[in-house]
């Protein structure tokens, strides 16, 4: 085995290359692990079928010779409001959906393969024996936040995130597993971070869905993450509307956890929101430069911003977006996990649970676009596009005097 200062020396590298927490753990058969066959059974796991792969629970089939895994965690909290701080704008003009914290920056699946490539270059020039390194970023057969638990980087909440006393849950993970045999961050006996959750449920009483059947315990099945985004196919009628204003992802049981609340913001610029300028202002400055002369007419209405941003954004911009613009406007982005069809039909249940006032003068343009939509020849979306017209009209029916 390698000395304890390897492992610091490690530790200290994984910092310098921007990450936030790093830890070493032994490739051992952890008691969470063995948990995950019971979970599936319980069809927990809904249509992930990727987490039955048996190596998920048997860490030693993860990677021929394994002995080590480096653990490495990156802050993505950002000083913006969460979801439970921002406003409802029911009847609003330009209703708004939310999107995860995570996705408004930068893709981590591409952030993170950088630096964790960077530190096993780092590993090659420290280590003079041949040895096997693979990175992993929530892109492999293994469960990162148990392995971060016992390479001392936190416990495992209630909300089954990995916490961190410092950063909380905003923390992106990665993992480089190898067959160098490491001394581990924590000592021999030494026991995992304690878990500080206590008696608090605020993450499970706030789930609007009841994700969580016990703490500790997630049915995907029920979690707005998973139907925002994992879910290929209808929202299940029970989920729409306490689905509320979301669209891709859920940020609930993070934004009330006390932890969160004092969590450090990052100085990342990568994972603060990304911003568009919207296409309809984009072709009006097309026009006022190609007709640009005395007696113009340019005093055309536009109905989108001139700037659109991930956080809190317009459904009505999201609801317009075809398939070639989202792969557009969503290059390097996690949203992409949704799809088009997924992120079009999330908006279209988000505007069904908007009560859009029939007297904004938003009403008619955001029905006439549904209408477009529920003609769509893909059921999923024309379905979706259907049940948010109905909701839209009665509530604009039920508004009238």
């Amino acid at each position: 085995m390698h000395t304890r200062s390897d492992t610091v020396w490690i530790e200290a590298h994984a910092k310098s290359l921007g990450f936030d927490l790093c830890g070493v753990v032994r490739a051992e058969q952890f008691p969470e692990l063995a948990q995950t066959e019971l979970w599936l059974a319980r069809g927990y796991a809904g249509e992930m079928k990727y987490l039955a792969d048996p190596r998920r629970r048997e860490l030693a089939a993860a990677m021929p010779g394994l002995c080590s895994v480096i653990v490495c965690a990156l802050n993505y909290n950002t000083d913006f409001p969460g979801s439970t701080e921002v406003p409802g704008t029911r009847g609003a003009e330009d209703p708004r959906g939310w999107i995860s914290r995570y996705a408004w920056g930068a893709d981590y699946h591409h952030v993170l393969p950088g630096k964790l490539a960077a530190l096993g270059e780092a590993l090659r020039g420290r280590f003079n024996e041949p040895f096997e390194a693979r990175i992993y970023t929530d892109t492999g057969p293994v469960q990162e936040r148990i392995l971060a638990k016992y390479a001392g980087l936190g416990w495992l909440g209630k909300n089954t995130l990995l916490l961190n006393r410092r950063l909380g849950s905003w923390i992106f993970l990665g993992a480089i597993l190898t067959t160098l045999d490491l001394a581990a961050t924590l000592e021999e006996a030494a026991l995992p971070p304690p878990d500080l959750c206590g008696s608090c449920r605020r993450c499970i009483d706030a789930c609007p869905t009841g994700a969580f059947v016990a703490p500790y315990v997630m049915d995907a099945r029920r979690c707005i993450s998973y139907l925002t985004i994992e879910l290929r196919g209808s929202i299940p009628h029970e989920f729409r509307e306490p689905m509320g204003r979301h669209v891709f992802g859920c940020d609930i049981c993070q934004d009330v956890c006390p932890w969160n609340r004092r969590a450090a913001a990052t100085t990342e610029g990568e994972f603060r929101p990304r911003t568009f300028l919207s296409r309809e202002f984009a072709d009006l400055e097309d026009s006022a430069e190609r007709n640009a002369h005395p007696g113009s007419d340019l005093s055309r209405p536009v109905p989108l911003a001139p700037e659109e941003s991930l956080f809190f954004p317009r459904l009505e911009w999201l609801l317009s977006l075809d398939d070639v613009e989202f792969r557009t406007v969503f290059r390097h982005s996690a949203i992409q996990r949704a799809k088009w069809r997924g992120l079009v039909r999330n908006a279209c249940i988000a505007l069904g649970n908007s009560n859009l006032s029939v007297r904004t003068p938003g009403y008619d343009r955001i029905l006439a676009s549904l209408s477009r939509r529920s003609a769509s020849e893909d059921a999923v979306i024309a379905e979706s596009a259907l049940w948010a017209l109905s909701r839209i009209q009665r509530a604009g029916e039920q508004s009238l005097p």
